[in-house]
């Protein structure tokens, strides 16, 4: 091949990858596959090796390449990139749309609210802000931010990013007419492309890729990244360009800068941008008035998790671009665009003081007392504070401004002291010497974290275990809520759990709260719980260190047929403390309380009442299943998931042939991390187990 043809081929190699990478990034499509894109590349890279006079800035091949560089350049924007004004609520958006109207109605010629034209509501990308200047349609230059005035010129780093393209799509007059520009606009656009052109937009790492890169660097011993942001924006800045090409960064244009033009839109900005070969979120869309724009950021606060990238809220912007010169810009931020974040999952307030819980196993669990704080949505007045290790850890006082965090529909926790903040009037916190309840003595159990009331007939031990036993994880007894527990524990009608199968209608109606219906309907539900499948009466029963796991365990290992507890009983009793012990996952605290419980008379006159009264048990029947991928695998979960429910996830694992244990240990194969994961994750890391995240565990069970 000659040097003419040489040139040739090159100019059609690279303006068929081209090609294909407008397709596959910006219109989500694909012609042929990625390994017959990875050919052409090849060939494109040996025809310039052979003849290197004909490469280009702009060719597909230069996107990796170089030495590192030993520091960045300042780059000067044309025009400062803005910050932008927050809202945090319904209210914040409607002051602004006032303000708004205000500043469009008092210059003469007044507008009306119809002037507005809508809105353009784009999603908040939590990435880096970057420009990106074209010189005859080929990248120039690709910048940092900074601090909106001055950036870094990191176009190295940016040319590695497959959805930057190196060179310009030039759009043809029937592409534009379509996205309504007339013929002059038409002729005057594609004159501005052969002159200088800027793209502004956000580079992102998506979830996926975060995940992936963490997982490689865990198991090669490197830090893990902390959020996918952090690892976008510590990408770009890489001075060698082949470490941010391994991070595989994506990118999305929010704003177009022709010199000179004036677009009619800003959704027409975006459609230009796409045209021109720049990937434009497919999620972002024009709302005509607040009121689309409210259920548009309301129904992704709700399926945030759904996109590939951390988003953080919604940017509303004014569509009529006519208008922005009119409102300005105040200080650093222009008045024509707001962000209207999702509800923070952080907040700093104060503790005013702690209260001690006691549980149906007397155990005392203090629960911080908290200056109201608006988190993830709702107001906060109490967070979890586990036990007085925790307490002691986090070197809490009564009156410390603390850090608080909430995620999903997780118990808000306080995560870190500002102990800076202390003004010197706060106050130690102390475990109580009595139980607030019964006032009976309380103490450390040995060997445990745990401090209990000495008590077992504790008013509120007991009434902790009549809430257990109607709970959702063990009977579900509909309508029987803690309230109604609490008011008929009150009226003596219930003092133990088979007390519940006495109650009659006659018992209720007195009561407040009830009416003929909804005693009707309380004593039905009570009556339809009569026969129970033998794991969730295990689990009801309350035994110490017996969770749904253990009690799962137990049912499946029972060879009981029949529907009387007294067969259960027996069979429990001819179990010793070495037998329990040989279970999986049963060790010989578990065991030792198993036994003892089965022994204890009290427990056994309970079970003996709960007979008399009707109640029964029943063995599951295992759900039959061709897929059976997950056999032998058991699995630990910890922290909340957020696509599913715990039960759910717990249910489709054994669906799937694989065991739950509620602890970790070297025959675990799988540790499922959830949002706020705690001690669990921290004893699989040392163990080398296995840890994969929810969107990694969803694909496995799939």
């Amino acid at each position: 091949m000659n040097k003419q043809e040489a040139k040739k081929r090159i100019e059609k190699l690279k303006k068929e990858i081209n090609y294909h990478r407008y397709l596959y990034h910006v219109l989500d499509k694909q012609e042929i596959s990625d390994a017959a894109s990875d050919s052409l590349k090849n060939e494109l890279q040996k025809l310039e090796n052979e003849f290197p006079e004909f490469i280009t800035s702009d060719s597909p091949t230069q996107r990796v390449g170089g030495a590192p560089l030993e520091k960045f350049e300042k780059a000067r924007h044309s025009s400062p990139l803005l910050s932008l004004f927050d809202a945090f609520s319904k209210e914040d958006m409607e002051d602004w749309l006032k303000r708004v109207e205000k500043i469009l109605k008092s210059p003469e010629p007044p507008l009306s609210r119809g002037h507005l034209d809508g809105f353009y509501c784009e999603m908040k990308m939590d990435g880096l802000a970057v420009s990106l200047v074209y010189e005859k349609g080929i990248l120039w230059r690709g910048a940092t931010r900074g601090d909106g005035e001055v950036g870094e010129n990191v176009t190295k780093n940016l040319k590695t990013i497959e959805a930057i393209p190196l060179n310009l799509r030039k759009p043809e007059e029937k592409e534009l007419e379509k996205i309504g520009f007339n013929k002059r606009e038409q002729k005057e656009i594609i004159k501005l492309l052969e002159s200088r052109v800027e793209a502004r937009g956000e580079a992102v790492m998506t979830k996926k890729v975060f995940d992936s890169l963490n997982e490689k660097y865990q198991k090669a011993g490197k830090a893990p990244f902390a959020n996918p942001r952090n690892a976008a924006a510590g990408s770009i800045r890489q001075l060698d360009s082949k470490i941010t090409a391994e991070r595989k960064l994506d990118f999305y244009v929010y704003a177009l800068i022709l010199p000179g033009f004036i677009f009619k839109t800003h959704e027409q900005e975006h459609k230009l941008a796409s045209l021109l070969g720049f990937k434009v979120l497919k999620e972002n869309k024009f709302c005509k008035n607040l009121k689309e724009v409210l259920e548009f950021h309301d129904y992704w606060e709700k399926y945030k998790d759904k996109l590939p990238f951390e988003c953080d809220g919604v940017v509303v912007k004014i569509n009529n671009l006519s208008l922005w010169p009119r409102l300005g810009v105040v200080g650093k931020g222009p008045r024509y665009i707001m962000a209207y974040k999702f509800a923070a999952q952080e907040a700093t307030t104060i503790v005013e003081d702690v209260e001690w819980q006691v549980g149906r196993t007397g155990t005392l669990t203090p629960t911080a007392v908290l200056k109201p704080t608006p988190i993830g949505g709702v107001t906060v007045r109490h967070a979890t504070l586990h036990n007085m290790d925790e307490i002691n850890r986090l070197g809490l006082k009564i009156g410390d401004t603390v850090i608080l965090e909430r995620a999903g529909d997780v118990i808000p926790k306080v995560v870190k002291v500002l102990p800076n903040l202390r003004s010197g009037k706060e106050k130690k916190i102390f475990v109580p010497a009595k139980c607030p309840m019964c006032e009976s003595k309380v103490e450390k159990v040995e060997g445990e974290v745990a401090y209990r009331c000495t008590n077992k007939n504790c008013f509120a031990v007991n009434l902790r275990r009549l809430f257990h036993w109607a709970s959702k994880a063990a009977l579900d007894i509909d309508g029987l809520g803690p309230k109604i527990i609490e008011q008929l524990v009150k009226e003596g009608l219930v003092g133990d759990i088979s007390d519940f199968y006495t109650l009659t209608e006659g018992d209720l109606l007195p009561l407040e709260r009830f009416a003929e219906k909804s005693a009707d309907n309380l004593i039905k539900a009570i009556e339809e719980k009569k026969i129970i499948p033998l794991e969730r009466f295990i689990y009801g029963l309350g035994i110490r260190h017996v969770g749904e796991e253990t009690a799962i365990l137990l049912s499946q290992k029972s060879k009981v047929k029949s529907q009387k507890i007294f067969d259960f009983i027996k069979e429990m009793e001819k179990m010793s403390i070495n037998d329990l012990e040989k279970l999986p996952d049963v060790g010989p605290i578990v065991a030792k309380s198993i036994f003892d419980w089965f022994y204890d008379k009290h427990n056994l006159a309970l079970l003996e009442k709960l007979v008399r009264n009707g109640v029964s048990i029943k063995k599951q029947e295992s759900k039959k299943t061709t897929k059976k991928n997950l056999s032998g695998k058991t699995f630990v979960l910890t922290g909340s998931l957020e696509s599913l429910t715990r039960d759910e996830a717990k249910a489709k694992i054994r669906e799937l042939g694989g065991d739950v244990s509620s602890s970790v240990s070297k025959n675990t194969d799988y540790v499922v991390a959830g949002a706020e994961a705690g001690s669990k994750l921290q004893k699989a890391k040392k163990l080398g187990v296995e840890i994969i995240n929810e969107r990694q565990f969803i694909k496995l069970i799939e």
